[in-house]
């Protein structure tokens, strides 16, 4: 088969999952004429290009959250979570901060602490860092290259992260289940476990529109969290079944 037949197919494979949701393999392999193993091929290259997500015997097109977050400026209240992040943070703490759009707002409100020490997974984060002033000691995870989160993950990441000890992990999350901890949509979790066990306290910043998402993917169980900063959506039920786990949380007004 030709290059140009392959690239055709797989471009007609996304549009059916884009237009269907999740498919299943055998089902794209009778649709297309093709056997499973040469469908399985086309899902793995689609999901490096960051164009969808396998999940077993079949795939999902990317959330719609995933899709628009790239490239948008921080909402106001990832503006005011980071905000109450940042505050968390005396001078010369050794920190982490994952990557993801609300980790990311934090970092313009790191500048004048003295002494920071960083490490980051994400390569945007690691750029943003420079431009604080004092420039805080900056340290890269490495690692193998994730296009989905846009960061560095993996068994080397995992063993960097290993010869450390952190304050604190900023770390968000696309889901909360008030039931089990954090969720993602990612199902790379091994460094987010990481992370928070090379971490004195762990801090998830997460709007409170994510809460109660259905994603089956658990990142941290309560067990691990230590905070959970969030906005003013969040009601006083849903915050005293979170602290019932032993986490605190704190939330947050949000300016118009």
């Amino acid at each position: 088969m030709s290059k140009r037949d392959t690239a055709q197919r797989r471009h007609a494979i996304l549009a059916h999952v884009n237009a269907h949701g999740e498919t299943s393999v055998d089902s794209l392999a009778r649709r297309f004429a093709t056997s499973e193993v040469t469908v399985r091929k086309d899902l793995a290259t689609l999901e490096k290009s960051g164009l969808l997500l396998r999940r077993f015997g079949g795939a999902v097109p990317l959330p719609q959250e995933m899709l628009a977050e790239g490239n948008a400026p921080p909402s106001a209240a990832k503006r005011a979570i980071a905000r109450a992040a940042g505050e968390r943070i005396r001078a010369h703490n050794r920190i982490i901060i994952d990557s993801g759009t609300t980790t990311s707002a934090m970092i313009p409100e790191l500048g004048g602490r003295e002494g920071l020490v960083v490490m980051t997974n994400a390569l945007s984060v690691a750029c943003a860092l420079r431009e604080l002033e004092p420039e805080p000691a900056i340290l890269m995870t490495g690692g193998t290259w994730d296009p989905h989160s846009e960061s560095f993950q993996g068994q080397v990441a995992e063993q960097v992260l290993r010869f450390y000890d952190f304050d604190q992990l900023f770390i968000g999350a696309d889901g909360i289940d008030l039931d089990r901890g954090t969720t993602t949509y990612n199902e790379l979790l091994g460094l987010s476990r990481v992370m928070a066990e090379v971490a004195r306290e762990v801090v998830v910043l997460v709007e409170s529109d994510k809460l109660g998402r259905r994603i089956p993917n658990l990142e941290l169980p309560w067990a691990r969290i230590q905070t959970l900063i969030t906005d003013t959506g969040m009601d006083d039920t849903t915050c005293s079944r979170i602290e019932a786990h032993g986490v605190r949380v704190v939330r947050v007004a949000v300016d118009d």
